[in-house]
């Protein structure tokens, strides 16, 4: 397989940047794509009432998604010191241990949630018109989460590797495939949510399939290596893997932010406004996960570059690609919020009929949610910094901050003071203040 021709060693800050970031952020945008393709194939097929269902499930994607990406964010650091070392070896035991323990400790989640579904979908808050949906969804969509751990770790794995472009086709092949499955599933056949749970556990498998294929057969220097069982082995695999989610914990934490997000706003919505207004906030919340993959994608573009440098200690070429986050960061940002401000109505048309009960309110409340958007990708790229040189106290402290400690208070107080506006306004605020603690402790620490 032709490698990219990724030099760590040698290449210019902004020609590895640019080099990881395109098929990065193609790839992040599809895989963020795939439980979207959903909500529109349901939406125009089952109604508001199937996206609400959907939406209702979603805490449950984001908390796997979370938990790859932290194994994957970790052990990509921890690869990425060890390469610049020359500690290959050492690399190859670390990701190899990730993705074993990983996937089975999510494939016994996985079995736990399919057994118990339907006390897992009242927590969620299904309400008794929407819980046998929620439970069709959830029992046809648990099968696929051991395989999107080998894809989520894989693709860190897979662009340190050298090969940024075949982790970009991991991610578009399987949502391509979403589209065509999901049609069929929910209109030719009839199966409706089932259908669309079937379709993205189908697309998911596939990319996972693909991602452990390179690693088994095709990559250049980060091999999966077969592990020793010994008690001294797995031990010493168990302190690894620890440390990696230490490293990576803020990127399960911002995956957990978006699980609050949706599931506190589920419930405010359904308190003030019924079925419809969860549907509205669906809408909203399919699009939530593109906004953090955004900033993942610039976290991630920039992570290899960042740790392999740090690794060595060539500290002028950490600050040129955090300047490279930064910036880019900012940029994307600025062009999605355009779109949820001036074509709301077109954003909303994709999922249900914009003339709709739940599509008026999607449309009404999406200028002020744009607010946040912006903050939104910039706090997750500056996070995915600090995961990069190994300070992981402060990312978590502002992924806390931006999740929990900031985001359930406005989501209490905003309605409260301000209506249905404020409902919409509570993400924003809350990125916001999490982004002025950042800057204040940043110069703090520079001064």
């Amino acid at each position: 397989m032709k490698r990219d021709a990724i030099d760590f060693e040698r290449d210019r800050v902004s020609f590895l940047f640019r080099k990881l970031l395109i098929p990065t952020l193609l790839g992040t945008i599809a895989m963020s794509a795939v439980t979207a393709i959903d909500g529109i194939f349901v939406g125009h097929g089952v109604g508001a009432n199937g996206v609400a269902a959907v939406n209702i499930v979603v805490p449950i994607y984001q908390i796997m998604s979370g938990i790859g990406l932290m194994v994957g964010a970790g052990c990509s650091v921890v690869a990425s010191i060890h390469l610049s070392q020359q500690n290959r070896k050492v690399a190859q035991l670390n990701i190899s241990q990730a993705i074993i323990f990983i996937s089975l400790f999510v494939a016994i989640i996985s079995v736990l949630i399919f057994a118990f579904s339907e006390q897992v979908a009242r927590v969620l808050g299904a309400s008794d018109t929407l819980l046998p949906q929620v439970q069709d969804y959830l029992r046809c969509i648990m099968p696929c989460y051991m395989f999107q751990m080998w894809s989520m770790i894989g693709l860190f794995i897979i662009r340190l590797d050298g090969s940024p472009r075949y982790a970009m086709w991991c991610n578009i092949v399987p949502a391509v495939l979403n589209v065509f499955l999901d049609w069929i599933f929910i209109f030719p056949l009839g199966m409706g949510v089932k259908g669309a749970a079937i379709a993205t556990s189908i697309s998911i498998i596939v990319g996972g399939i693909m991602a452990l294929v390179y690693l088994l057969f095709s990559a250049d220097t980060l091999q999966l290596v077969s592990l020793k069982l010994s008690r001294k082995s797995i031990m010493l695999a168990f302190r690894n893997i620890g440390y990696q989610c230490r490293i990576g914990s803020s990127s399960l934490f911002g995956e957990l932010t978006l699980a609050v997000l949706i599931f506190v706003g589920n419930l405010v919505f359904m308190k003030y406004l019924g079925d419809m207004g969860v549907g509205a906030f669906g809408i909203a919340c399919y699009y939530t996960p593109f906004f953090f993959m955004m900033g993942n994608s610039v976290a991630q573009s920039a992570q290899p570059i960042i740790s392999y440098n740090y690794g060595i200690s060539r500290w002028e070429k950490v600050t040129e690609a955090r300047k490279l986050l930064l910036s880019s960061s900012v940029a994307i940002g600025v062009v999605v919020a355009l779109f949820f401000v001036f074509v709301p109505d077109k954003l909303v048309a994709l999922f249900v009929d914009a003339s709709s009960e739940a599509g008026q309110i999607a449309i009404d409340g999406f200028p002020y949610f744009a607010m946040g958007v912006i903050f939104f990708i910039l706090n997750v790229a500056i996070v995915g910094y600090y995961q990069s040189v190994e300070q992981i106290k402060r990312a978590s402290i502002f992924v806390f901050l931006r999740g929990f400690a900031l985001l359930v208070p406005c989501f209490i107080l905003l309605p409260k003071l301000l209506g249905t506006i404020g409902i919409w306004l509570a993400m924003p605020l809350a990125e916001f203040i999490t982004l002025i603690v950042i800057l204040v402790s940043s110069h703090r620490k520079l001064s």
